[in-house]
């Protein structure tokens, strides 16, 4: 089956910022792709070239076999965007917003009163749809805003960073919520500045910095990056230490984290933990503990970016 999204090549400037630089990936129908980046690495740009907002400088976008910039009126039809800021009408009830936004999307009028009936209940909402959407809490306020994107049925969605801001019990609703529409179906793009969403519900995960894809693939696929499924932790005195000049250390392991006292190490090739184990412990350096842990994406974006994802 093809993808319901394939990005080529999409590039994109600024001036002389190279905001998006030539990322290419594909989301099939139920599948929740999640995009990943620090602040300023090219997500809200992406998502703005894939929805018609900004065209971009090279590169294609094909919505469901359709090339958007040549026939964007038949692929808004089966896109859905929910901005990272909240797109509602403060003064109109909850009721009212999703059945404008479903109005401006092609619905007639009772196929939008009947829709918006819908997601109220869907989204837990419908004892508050008669309320003001000013009187709502942070929580109630995105689930609103993921509804008006979801009036006309939208094959694709792309959220850009919709739990930003709102409590963990909102989140987590949210959460459960876009899981219920990928496992009906619907391809999802998602952004997120929360590591364990993407961890936890997300099929791929592409991880972008500098407006390049630096990787993407499943979370397994991306912790095999790291060389197997085990990272060392070494505790010691490391402040003044070099690694370069142990003979054969950086053919054998990689240091993806390291301060003064702690270094996460990964070793380069599969081998058997407690072969990993002796060596680190015969460097010629005081080691003072060393522990094991399974690699998170945490660990991967950090080897990928060098910075955290909210720098």
């Amino acid at each position: 089956m093809p993808p319901i999204l394939q990005v080529t090549g999409l590039a994109k400037s600024f001036g002389e910022i190279r905001a998006v630089d030539g990322i290419s990936f594909a989301i099939r129908a139920g599948e929740i792709h999640g995009l990943l980046g620090p602040n300023g690495a090219g997500k809200t740009t992406t998502i703005s070239m894939l929805c018609g907002l900004l065209r971009p400088d090279a590169g294609t976008v094909v919505v469901a076999g359709e090339d958007f910039w040549l026939q964007p009126a038949k692929c808004k039809k089966v896109l859905g965007v929910v901005p990272q800021e909240i797109a509602l009408y403060e003064e109109l009830t909850g009721r009212e917003n999703l059945e404008f936004w479903g109005r401006l999307a092609g619905l007639e009028r009772g196929a939008a009163r009947i829709r918006a009936g819908e997601l109220l209940g869907a989204l837990q909402l419908s004892d508050r749809g008669g309320d003001p959407v000013k009187q709502y809490s942070g929580g109630m306020k995105r689930r609103i805003n993921l509804g008006a994107a979801l009036m006309h049925r939208p094959r694709l969605l792309l959220l850009d960073e919709p739990t930003v801001g709102i409590d963990p019990q909102a989140r987590a609703s949210v959460l459960e919520f876009i899981r219920g529409l990928g496992a009906e179906g619907t391809a999802i793009l998602y952004t997120t500045h929360y590591l364990e969403e993407a961890e936890s519900f997300c099929h791929r995960i592409g991880i972008i910095d500098h407006g390049r894809l630096l990787a993407e693939g499943t979370l397994a696929e991306l912790q095999g990056r790291l060389g197997g499924d085990r990272l060392f932790i070494l505790e010691g005195a490391f402040a003044e230490v070099d690694p370069a000049v142990w003979p054969g250390f950086l053919e054998q392991f990689r240091v993806i984290q390291r301060t003064d006292r702690q270094w996460v190490v990964s070793p380069l090739t599969p081998r058997d933990p407690s072969d990993c184990l002796r060596e680190l412990l015969a460097l010629p350096i005081r080691v003072e503990n060393v522990t094991l842990k399974k690699p998170s994406l945490n660990d991967v974006f950090l080897q990928l970016t060098g910075r955290g994802l909210r720098e």
